[in-house]
């Protein structure tokens, strides 16, 4: 199928956008890699009657390190940050989830700013920024504010950016680096979406007893959920099998997946439990210098 008509902008400056953006209200659409916008046109799920290109908004293009925050731009492409070396040492639960996004080619053209906007709650970007307790930049004409991204996404494909405004960078805390991070997913096959997808970063102390905790779950709600009282649970603790089993079995019953064509409720519920055993192990590993690092 093809799109339905629409008229195309493309404008080389914020102010130009934002005002773009005023114009058009509802019935305006940004586009920044349109891996994920262009086939829902050509499926005319949405028939927009203008289409705003921010590929020439090239003051959104950036990683860069800066008073305690690595900071990105939301037009960084995907690529650029799965290979960017600050980013490798600085948030390497980034650099391990990112691969798992459809396939290179994807990747080259795909925007960080795009997925998290888009929201889509199995992706591995909004997962992964909001296991490392990251915010989202978002500007219009008149204000710039920032959400942290447990409050951002709102459900699904919606999140708190307004018609009349722009994410422009997500920020990730670097005043606390921890040890032990772990991206997992579940999938029929590289490239596609996950089912079930966990993000995992923790701390340990010299004994190996955990002292910060973070778990992130995909494909399981209608946004990416944070996994509070499992990753509480594991506070003060050093690992063993039997609080591996307890923690995943609580992340599981605080999710509330819906069946679909690709899975049924309850096989999401037990690979809910399985892969955040397996990122919580992966990270602890990590963290106790027994895992493979990046």
């Amino acid at each position: 199928m093809k799109p339905a008509s629409f008229d195309y902008y493309r404008p080389s400056t914020l102010e130009e956008a934002f005002q773009l953006l005023k114009q058009s209200g509802d019935e305006g659409k940004l586009i920044a890699g349109g891996q994920s916008l262009i086939p829902i046109l050509n499926m005319r799920l949405s028939a927009p009657e203008c289409l705003i290109d921010i590929n020439g908004l090239a003051d959104l293009n950036y990683i860069r390190h800066e008073a305690g925050w690595l900071r990105i731009g939301a037009m960084t492409r995907q690529r650029d940050v799965e290979r960017s070396r600050p980013v490798r040492e600085q948030a390497p639960l980034l650099s391990e989830a990112i691969p798992f996004i459809g396939h290179m080619q994807t990747r080259n053209r795909g925007t960080i700013g795009g997925s998290v906007v888009h929201a889509d709650p199995t992706a591995e970007l909004p997962l992964s920024l909001l296991a490392l307790n990251g915010r989202a930049v978002i500007q219009s004409a008149e204000e710039t504010r920032e959400v942290d991204l447990s409050d951002f996404f709102i459900t699904y494909l919606t999140t708190d950016v307004m018609p009349n405004e722009l994410l422009t960078e997500v920020k990730i805390p670097l005043d606390a680096p921890v040890k032990g991070y772990a991206f997992q997913e579940y999938s029929r096959k590289h490239g596609d979406f996950a089912l079930v997808a966990a993000a995992c970063v923790l701390d340990t102390d010299v004994e190996g007893r955990i002292t910060t905790a973070r778990l992130t779950l995909g494909g399981v709600d209608a946004v990416p959920m944070v996994a509070e009282e499992a990753a509480g649970l594991l506070i003060g603790e050093t690992m063993t099998e039997a609080l591996l089993q307890e923690a995943g079995a609580l992340a599981a019953s605080n999710v509330d997946p819906e069946g679909d064509l690709h899975a049924s409720r309850e096989y999401r519920l037990h690979l809910a439990g399985v892969y955040a055993r397996k990122a919580i192990r992966a990270a602890y590993d990590r963290s106790i210098g027994k895992g493979e690092q990046a």
